[in-house]
């Protein structure tokens, strides 16, 4: 598709619990391979942009990570305003982070982002099928890795779409946001009226 030169912004917040991949998954999408050198430090705040081409013209994303330590609960909420989409994450491994998904993130960001669009994505899906990964989850729950049919229920609960991601394997990063713009940037977005020609007759 031409580009049309056209440029609008758009805002996507990434909440849910902490360490449950929100910042692997921005910096994979941002920098489009996966951060090896990244160590885990808790987020307070990150903001960062990424341009996308998208129905022929261009989408600017201001991509806010936030932290999902009950501790920076004050500081998280100063993300919310002017959202455009929200990103409620979870992670495959943590049973926990789905359960919060609906008794935490959910309703918080309803309150604070109440005409944002909502979207859930499942984290790290490639330790479905790790078997230390496995091992560790059985000990911990008792229980395999959540499953894609649990996150689709979850998702359908709360009416809101769902797609699943890993991001050490650059597995669906970029769908992830494409279906996140394709929520809040019109179709005809980038559709320039033709110029109209006036005849005169005398």
């Amino acid at each position: 598709m031409t580009d049309t030169g056209l440029r609008v912004e758009r805002k996507i917040v990434v909440v849910g619990d902490g360490a449950c991949g929100k910042t692997c998954l921005l910096r994979t999408f941002h920098d489009g391979q996966f951060p090896e050198d990244l160590k885990y430090i808790p987020t307070v705040f990150d903001v960062c942009v990424k341009s996308i081409e998208y129905n022929g013209g261009t989408v600017e994303l201001g991509l806010w990570d936030t932290a999902g330590q009950e501790d920076y609960d004050r500081l998280r909420i100063m993300a919310y305003p002017d959202a455009d989409v929200v990103l409620v994450c979870f992670s495959v491994d943590v049973i926990d982070s789905l359960t919060n998904v609906f008794e935490k993130w959910l309703p918080e960001v309803r309150e604070m982002a109440s005409r944002a669009q909502v979207m859930l994505v499942a984290l790290k899906i490639d330790l479905r099928t790790d078997p230390v990964a496995n091992e560790h989850i059985e000990r911990m729950y008792q229980r395999g890795p959540l499953t894609f049919e649990e996150g689709k229920h979850m998702a359908r609960a709360m009416g809101i779409p769902y797609i699943e991601c890993s991001a050490i394997k650059n597995q669906h990063i970029n769908d992830v946001f494409l279906q996140a713009v394709s929520m809040v940037v019109d179709e005809n977005e980038f559709v320039q009226e033709p110029k109209s020609s006036c005849c005169v007759i005398l």
